[in-house]
Order: structure tokens, then sequence, then C-alpha cells
């Protein structure tokens, strides 16, 4: 693969689509970069990623004014390829071969991608109505250019949560992980095996997600939360013992994995400056498991001083921890909380 999407999208907007723009409307403020879908935003594509959705693909964000008469300029004067690459092509989501240089405004590209205006404080039920990977779809790509700083203003807001929202998160998915760490146990014991090892390979990504929060990164979606777990810096220590819990052939090994985690991300916690417990595992009741022991909830609760988010319920956290369902995570109209 001789260049990543990031880079020949770059190349294009500064050899081909800056100076039909430039030329066209000079001394016109600007902004490009390569966000929204697409590994390339994370930097992660590599040659499978070229199958679809890949190529020529860009942001150019303009005044409203101009943005349909920048759309049309680009759809007459693009070269019909470029760097080998074709300028106009069908995506998964567009049936239409046309020019993928996305024009639009800074604040209606946040808005299609997080369904809420970032250009205005947001609310707490704003922040628990994003993704992780809704935020790094405008967060994680490349800026090429951003004449008045519009763009950049957006990510710096993004950058992470308010402090009292992170808190309730963390102890959200403190409870979730609590709600199930005994079943991995409990089904094995009953010779449910594959039930075990569906519920810790569930409370993994718990864990993996949890680690991300406490290092206040956004967590990208199923695809690649695994590499981005990985390159944590201090969380990325838990790696070992989550491999084993998902691979170990006997649901002790299975618990005995996840309780190891868990006991890294409880001290990760400290490091960063949230309140913990020394132990975030007990045993669960006076059965031969084990469970997430309350405190550790309880120390960030206490925590929380935003009364907004002190009256919401234990447990009811982000979009993408109330919810798995793809098309409820990925469309931005129907992550907004109903209470």
């Amino acid at each position: 693969m001789s260049a990543t999407g990031a880079e020949l999208s770059r190349t294009y907007f500064e050899r081909v689509v800056e100076p039909l723009v430039r030329d066209h409307w000079p001394g016109m403020p600007c902004a490009a970069a390569r966000l929204g879908s697409g590994s390339d935003v994370l930097g992660l594509d590599d040659a499978m990623s070229r199958d679809h959705d890949w190529g020529l693909r860009l942001n150019l964000l303009v005044p409203d004014d101009v943005v349909v008469a920048v759309d049309d300029h680009l759809a007459e004067q693009l070269p019909a390829s470029f760097a080998g690459h074709p300028t106009r092509f069908a995506t998964t989501w567009d049936p239409a071969v046309r020019h993928r240089v996305q024009v639009e405004t800074a604040r209606d590209l946040a808005v299609s991608r997080l369904g809420v205006d970032p250009t205005r404080d947001l609310t707490v039920d704003d922040w628990f109505s994003l993704t992780g990977q809704a935020v790094l779809e405008l967060t994680g790509g490349e800026v090429f250019v951003d004449d008045v700083g519009e763009l950049s203003g957006i990510r710096q807001r993004l950058a992470w949560c308010p402090d009292d929202v992170w808190r309730h998160v963390v102890a959200t998915d403190w409870v979730r992980l609590g709600q199930e760490l005994p079943f991995v146990g409990r089904t094995g014991e009953c010779g449910d095996d594959l039930g075990s090892r569906v519920v810790a390979a569930r409370l993994a990504g718990i864990a993996m997600h949890l680690g991300h929060l406490l290092e206040r990164r956004w967590p990208p979606y199923a695809k690649w939360l695994g590499t981005s777990f990985a390159r944590l810096p201090r969380s990325a220590v838990a790696l070992g013992p989550l491999e084993r819990a998902v691979a170990s052939p006997d649901w002790r090994q299975r618990e005995d994995g996840l309780v190891e985690a868990l006991r890294v991300l409880a001290v990760v916690q400290g490091e960063v400056g949230m309140p913990t417990v020394a132990d975030p595992v007990e045993p669960f009741w006076d059965r031969p498991y084990r469970g997430v022991r309350g405190a550790v909830v309880e120390v960030l609760e206490a925590s929380v001083t935003d009364p907004a988010v002190r009256a919401l319920p234990r447990g009811v956290g982000s979009a993408e921890q109330w919810s798995d369902n793809v098309d409820v995570l990925t469309g931005a109209g129907r992550r907004r909380p109903t209470r």
C-alpha cells in the first residue's frame, strides 16, 4: 500500500481541490480535513480497506451561502482521476457515481455526526447521547487547513466530556461489570461452557471500554476497540489478563483473567486522579464466584457535584452503555435519552 487514505486525501486537496476553490473564490475562508466514516479517519486503514468507500474522499467546509456553488464547481472542474484513483465513485450509502469532496459548513458536518450542535454549550443529555465513534469521526482525522479555526474549536470542545459526566460513565461501566461478573462462574459450574464464554467476552468488552474512559480517550466502535485498547498508555496492562479471560478453557481461569484486569483498571483509576478502592473485587455472597465491590461505584458517585448528573439513575450512562444496537448507535437522531 503506497499511501494511507489520509495521505492520499491531503495530496488530493493540496494539488487539485484547493487550487480549484482558491482560484474561483479568492480570500474565502475554508477548512479541509479527512473526517467522517472510514478506517482511514482513525489512521487504521490497510490494503483490505480499499475494497469499498476508500479513495479520494475529504471534507471541505465553507460558508453556508456558497456550499451549493462550491459543490457544483467541483462537480464540473475536477479531473476524472488523480494519482491513479477515480475522483467520482459510488459508496455503500450512495449509489450515485459522483465526486466525494463533502462540501458543507463545519457546524453541519458536526451535527451530522453527533446529532447535537457542538458550537454551543452541550447539556448533560447531549453528552450522554454521544458515542466514542461519533466523536472520533470529528476529532480523529487529519485537518489539512482551517483558515478561521472553527473546525479546530469544535474539535477542542469535544476533546473530552465534563468531569462529572466522566465520573458517571466510569461508574456506569463498573455497574455493568458487577451485573454479570458472577455469571462467568455460575454458568460454567452448571456445565454451560458456551454461556460462560459469552459472558466473559461481553465483560472483557466492557472492561476495554472502561479503560478508554479512564484515560480520557473516546473508544471506537467494535472493529477497532481492541486495537485502540492495546495502545492505551496505562490500561493496556490489562490486555494479557483479558486475553486469558476470553481464551481460557476453564471458567475459573476466565474469572481469574477478568479479576486481574479489573484490579489493573482500579489502579489506573487512582492514577488518573479519580477516587478508587484498594480492591474492586469481592466474594459473591457465599458462592464460589467473585463480584464487583459496590464501593468502587459509590466512591465515584459521591465525588459528583453537578446536580443534573447526581440525579441520574445508577447504571444509566451514555448511549453506548445502554444499547449495543448498531442502528441506534450509528443513528444520531436515535441516541437521545428519553426521560
